[in-house]
């Protein structure tokens, strides 16, 4: 028998040491992560009354004003036999005789009890027209029973028009796309499918990219004033930088509605800005500078200037003096070095800004309200008709939901082509 080898013979003292060593390891990676484990609970127990107060002051009331948008049982509430009686109409034609007489007990039951109004309300967002109908119906029912409620509800050429049974079929339904796809100027039709609303009820497409080209002109003009503003600040002394740093944060020591409508002193046909462009002869004649998509853009570029501005300077402060210089003793001359070596670095501060500001122009309320004319209302102004006057909540939620999306991608396709890493607005 040949004689073992040394290697054989420590082989089990080593397989133990590694088992030892292994078993060390664990025990230290364990303690490591229920230290861990430990930071990170202290650490949300010390955040968790900002986030219950965010959740419930901030996160809750959009998450159920959004919820509307697709939620609106206020039909199906208001109209139960309805809905059970057009359980088996296939849709075409007019429903029988038993549904109109369950639109008769359910339109007088709401009369009783004081909800006929809610009810017109919402079918007159589905249907124009329908709010004074049933209001009218629901009227004459107080006093009509039985075959009288069915004769008076089928004399009334609205119960026989045919887009009205459809519409308070799928109104019965509590979740629903008509305010999502009313937002995009689109509705069901009679055979199931999806098409455009007629041109003269198509307004919201177009209030939509009327707001994206405000927002990216406001922007593109921010830019072009900020950047070099930016520069300069950058470039000279401390003491000096400190003072234009000082008058580009003024016009925050006054609200939004106080430089609004200071604006609205300036752009008057009689104000300073017509006194001034004639004074350097840029116009012959004094312009409508109110009430235009000019002077909308004026004011919101000067309100949204510091914006765009901040992100650009805070890049820009950082780059050393010292790469510029390296460049032009490599023979690049001062715009290839401007170009190559300066833009590339400020190109995250540059986006950040202009992010902000875009997105910060989408929600513009007051300044459209005050400068802006009829045809230069935004879409916040929409929003704000629909809540604080038509009460449609519902649209309302749509219009915010689609701009929510709109501006989440926007923020995804930034994120995507420069990373968030390297977006920097501070």
């Amino acid at each position: 028998m040949s004689a073992l080898q040394p290697s054989e013979l420590d082989r089990p003292a080593l397989a133990r040491g590694r088992s030892a060593a292994d078993a060390d390891l664990k025990s230290v990676s364990a303690a490591l992560r229920r230290a861990e484990f430990g930071d990170r609970l202290r650490t949300l127990l010390l955040a968790a009354p900002l986030l219950i107060l965010l959740g419930l002051s901030f996160g809750i009331p959009i998450v159920l004003l959004l919820s509307r948008a697709v939620y609106d049982p206020t039909i199906a509430d208001a109209l139960p036999k309805t809905t059970v009686a057009l359980g088996g109409w296939n849709g075409q034609g007019l429903p029988g005789d038993d549904a109109f007489a369950a639109l008769a007990a359910d339109l007088k039951d709401n009369q009783a009890k004081g909800t006929a109004y809610e009810l017109a309300k919402s079918l007159n967002a589905r249907l124009p027209g329908a709010r004074s109908q049933v209001l009218k119906t629901a009227r004459k029912l107080e006093s009509a029973d039985g075959q009288a409620a069915l004769d008076a509800v089928k004399s009334l050429p609205f119960w026989s028009a045919p887009s009205t049974w459809p519409t308070i079929r799928n109104g019965t339904h509590s979740l629903t796309s008509f305010y999502l796809l009313s937002a995009l100027d689109l509705r069901w039709n009679a055979d199931g499918s999806i098409e455009r609303v007629p041109p003269e009820q198509a307004i919201f497409v177009q209030v939509f990219l009327r707001t994206f080209f405000v927002a990216a002109a406001v922007t593109l003009a921010t830019l072009l004033l900020g950047f070099p503003l930016a520069y300069l600040i950058a470039s000279v002394p401390k003491g000096l930088a400190a003072i234009l740093i000082v008058a580009v944060l003024l016009p925050f020591w006054t609200s939004i509605l106080v430089r609004t409508a200071a604006w609205t002193v300036l752009l008057q046909k009689f104000g300073l800005v017509n006194d001034f462009l004639l004074f350097i002869g840029v116009a012959s004649e004094r312009l409508d500078l109110m009430y235009s998509r000019i002077g909308l853009i004026i004011a919101m570029t000067h309100i949204q200037l510091p914006f765009t501005l901040l992100p650009i300077y805070s890049v820009m402060r950082t780059i050393p003096p010292s790469q510029m210089k390296a460049a032009y003793s490599l023979g690049a001359k001062p715009f290839t070095a401007f170009r190559r070596v300066y833009i590339p670095q400020v190109f995250p501060g540059v986006m950040a800004g202009c992010l902000l500001t875009f997105i910060l122009c989408l929600g513009y309320y007051i300044t459209p309200a005050l400068i802006g004319g009829a045809s230069d209302q935004l879409i916040s102004n929409f929003i704000a008709n629909y809540v604080n006057v038509e009460l449609n909540w519902e649209m309302a939620a749509a219009l915010s939901f689609i701009l929510l999306v709109f501006t989440l991608a926007l923020f995804g396709i930034f994120a995507r082509i420069l990373g968030l890493d390297r977006l920097k607005l501070v």
